[in-house]
């Protein structure tokens, strides 16, 4: 089981200076449960690697991936589009302590295997149809720290950096998806494993 205690859970405050909301709670999961999860993670999601297309090419993703949610409600986003699984007992838990937490709903979660510093996530924003106008993403880590990068969108300036620790959860929020982009870049200073699990939910 991995029920999250009744607990106040201080968080960041808004990171974003403008255009949107983006929090985090570094100590979402305590480290114990947060290394059960992990193990269970890593053993228990059926990890894939998909292939996309950059620059007129088609390459392998630089990570592994995961999507599992509500049937009959498939997900695109890059040129992929991905068949949902059917929640996972441990996954289930989760997503209905973040609804609880957050007091949002979601229906899918998008898995991200991280294997080691060379794994990465380019710059983009969730900002699919199929999310609406202002969705709620959030983001939860379990694995080594991660540097998470976020940036102006029509700028390319003004640059956020949040490093992402294990077991903690990031809210990202209200236009954030539109003026802000984000991502996870390469680092030589990483060779763990992280996995982070990405909840939204995608309207019919």
């Amino acid at each position: 089981m991995v029920m999250q205690k009744e607990i106040f859970i201080p968080d960041s405050g808004n990171l974003l200076p403008y255009g949107g909301e983006v929090r985090l709670y570094p100590a979402f999961y305590a480290k114990e449960q947060a290394d059960r999860i992990f193990e269970d993670l890593r053993g228990g999601l059926a990890w894939r690697q998909e292939p996309i297309w950059m620059f007129g090419k088609q390459v392998m993703q630089p990570r592994l991936t995961a999507l599992y949610g509500n049937p009959n409600q498939p997900y695109s986003y890059s040129g992929i589009s991905m068949d949902a699984l059917p929640w996972t007992s441990v996954l289930d838990e989760i997503k209905k302590n973040i609804e609880k937490f957050t007091g949002c709903q979601f229906t899918h979660v998008l898995c991200n295997f991280y294997r080691d510093g060379n794994d990465s996530m380019g710059w983009h924003r969730d900002n699919e149809a199929v999310l609406g106008r202002n969705p709620t993403i959030a983001s939860l880590t379990f694995g080594v720290t991660r540097v998470f990068q976020l940036r102006d969108y029509p700028s390319k300036k003004n640059k956020v950096e949040v490093p992402l620790s294990h077991g903690s959860l990031l809210i990202m929020a209200g236009e954030s998806q539109h003026l802000w982009e984000h991502q996870l870049p390469k680092t030589k200073k990483v060779n763990g494993p992280r996995i982070n699990l990405t909840f939204r939910k995608l309207l019919m």
